[in-house]
């Protein structure tokens, strides 16, 4: 018989870690395992969500507009470093046999960035809540009246970087150029198109030439709730045609984890967030900026920098 591997082996008399059905959990598997040695829980919300006054039992902050984004860069919500994020994961006591699971106070939103974030960095023991808070709270799951906090023993989290899991401006470019490869933007239709103003002033409008738009929350029922494994697959299949090697874009690298989330689950492995996202690429610089919903004559090949409008918020910021 095979001895079972150290990841999996009983550690100082605690019980091995807690194994999850997949990448996505529901409320209905994680209720009850809350407070089970070795589950920790993560809440990833942005923005005006951040700071919420209620979170799942226990839920500590994984807070992407804080530690866990790198604000040396030019691009809101850029991944860190593995230093960076090993010194942030163990700040939130977080230990390499640990089991995580992420949820966001919007729903199916900004979880997935951490969770694509865990998994570039090495871990893969970690779930998404589907549904995120609202779900948990409409299936009247318990909650606290306070924000997500932690003030207990530092972690042992080590990060283990992986290659190819983000991308820059260079290699979504070349993903554009790659027939074998499809570039899909998680922004809503409007923005797309051009025709809504970008949240983030000073960006052009329209996307990137050659990309299809796929807005994330497509992805998800009226419930709030990820679409079943052949729905995403239709859906993948609908804006990827027969190319398996797929780029994700967005706002910030937030909403395009969604779609990394959905492709997964649809079976899809060869996957790539474009980190920089609309927030790089749709700034005034020689990049190239189509308008229009990219199927027809209306969508140019060079709209040329200054193209398109600006302005105000029109969507959930970290988009």
């Amino acid at each position: 018989m095979t001895p079972p591997t150290p990841a999996h082996r009983a550690v100082a008399g605690r019980p091995g870690p807690l194994p999850l059905p997949g990448p996505l959990v529901g409320a209905d598997w994680l209720a009850p395992r809350l407070g089970t040695p070795g589950l920790v829980l993560l809440d990833a919300s942005v923005g005006a969500h951040r700071g919420t006054d209620r979170r799942i039992p226990g839920a500590r902050p994984f807070d992407l507009d804080g530690p866990l984004s790198d604000h040396g860069a030019p691009a809101p919500h850029t991944m860190p470093g593995a230093a960076a994020f090993t010194e942030a994961l163990r700040d939130l006591g977080v230990r390499d046999t640990d089991t995580l699971v992420v949820y966001d106070a919007a729903g199916l939103y900004s979880s997935a960035r951490a969770w694509w974030m865990l998994r570039a960095m090495g871990f893969d023991r970690a779930a998404v809540l589907d549904g995120g808070l609202p779900a948990w709270t409409a299936a009247d799951r318990p909650v606290e009246a306070a924000a997500p906090a932690y003030t207990g023993p530092r972690g042992s989290f080590t990060a283990h970087p992986r290659p190819g899991l983000f991308g820059d401006g260079t290699g979504v470019a070349a993903a554009l150029a790659d027939p074998a490869a499809a570039v899909l933007d998680a922004r809503t239709r409007e923005r797309f198109a051009g025709t809504a103003p970008e949240p983030r002033p000073g960006l052009r409008g329209g996307h990137m030439p050659g990309a299809v738009n796929l807005p994330f929350g497509e992805l998800q029922g009226p419930d709030g709730l990820m679409r079943a494994v052949p729905e995403l697959r239709a859906a993948f299949a609908q804006a990827a045609g027969e190319r398996q090697r797929l780029w994700f874009s967005c706002g910030s690298g937030v909403t395009a984890c969604v779609l990394a989330l959905g492709a997964h689950l649809a079976g899809y492995r060869d996957l790539t967030v474009y980190d920089g996202s609309w927030s790089e690429w749709g700034l005034p610089s020689a990049r190239p900026v189509a308008t229009g919903d990219g199927t027809g004559p209306s969508d140019p090949a060079d709209a040329g920098p200054g193209t398109g409008p600006t302005g105000p918020a029109a969507a959930r910021p970290g988009t």
